[in-house]
């Protein structure tokens, strides 16, 4: 493994953290809170969407630098994989067949 490899796990790894962190807020705040000491009032739903452009920006990196392979991923890809996971989820109603 490359130091550039493991770099753009390093960033991976660290983004994913955030999104975590960011849903546990969201999980016990809402989506629409902000933190009281904020003049912006940036809400926790548009810091998860700052957190996954980030995480999304990560995997171009390495799809573009080959760590992994371009045609894992793409929207026949996503609906496919929204479809297996909903095999185990007990609220959610979208489907796409």
């Amino acid at each position: 493994m490359t130091e550039a490899e493991r770099e753009r796990l390093a960033m991976l790894a660290e983004e994913a953290g955030e999104i975590v962190q960011i849903v546990g807020k969201i999980l016990r705040h809402g989506y629409e809170s902000y933190h009281p000491d904020d003049p912006l009032k940036v809400t926790n739903r548009q810091h998860l969407t700052n957190e996954l452009q980030d995480i999304d920006g990560v995997v171009y990196g390495m799809v573009y630098n080959g760590d992994l392979k371009i045609n894992d991923f793409g929207l026949e890809n996503a609906i496919a994989t929204w479809q297996r996971k909903l095999k185990w989820t007990h609220h959610q109603e979208m489907n796409y067949d």
